[in-house]
């Protein structure tokens, strides 16, 4: 349909840190190897991604012909001193316990504020859907973090929910489907899909 447009989200795959349950963040780690069988059977007609390496990794991964256009908006959140720490590490820091008290008028110590997290989360997403509008495209996947992918269903998804009650695990995508109007005007998308993604040489 000429009217619909497609944007698919994905996670980038598991790393050795995720194992770990530590905050990532904006540093950064290897994919692990069960994220290396990933597979994706669909194409899209743009390519876009978080400028950090498991997300580039991932995208070379599941889309090895295409070259995505990097996007540092599209980052998870920067947990500042806390990167590279697990719970256990922190559970006994008045700050941290505070920041999980009250994640929206908290923040880690030189990391981002959740609104700052937000402002930066949504200026991509305006890059991104001016460049589908302005482009006349009608498909696109975005291959991102956990954080980037909660606040967007959030903000795009049919059903309103809080951001901490989503989930959003590697191995699913979130397929929104918009009006292209509805898009322009920055409003919900008319339809969400959850696609599983396969093992290579599966599905």
């Amino acid at each position: 349909m000429a009217d619909r447009v497609v944007i698919a989200l994905f996670r980038h795959g598991i790393t050795e840190e995720n194992k770990r349950r530590a905050y990532l963040g904006w540093n950064d780690s290897p994919l692990a190897a069960e994220a290396k069988e990933s597979a994706v059977h669909e194409e899209y007609d743009a390519y876009f991604s978080s400028d950090l390496g498991r997300c580039i990794a991932m995208a070379k991964q599941l889309f090895p012909d295409k070259t995505p256009i990097l996007l540092q908006e599209l980052r998870e959140m920067n947990f500042g001193e806390w990167q590279g720490r697990t719970y256990e590490q922190l559970h006994d820091n008045r700050l941290y316990q505070q920041w999980l008290s009250n994640p929206y008028h908290s923040s880690p110590p030189k990391g981002e504020s959740f609104q700052q997290f937000a402002d930066r989360i949504e200026a991509g997403w305006k890059k991104i859907v001016e460049f589908l509008l302005n482009n006349r495209i009608h498909s696109c996947a975005v291959m991102t973090h956990g954080g980037v992918i909660k606040y967007l269903l959030a903000h795009y998804a049919p059903q309103q929910q809080e951001f901490w009650n989503w989930k959003t695990p590697h191995d699913v995508a979130f397929k929104f489907i918009f009006s292209k109007q509805a898009l322009r005007r920055g409003e919900r998308c008319t339809l969400l899909q959850e696609v599983p993604l396969t093992v290579k040489g599966h599905g």
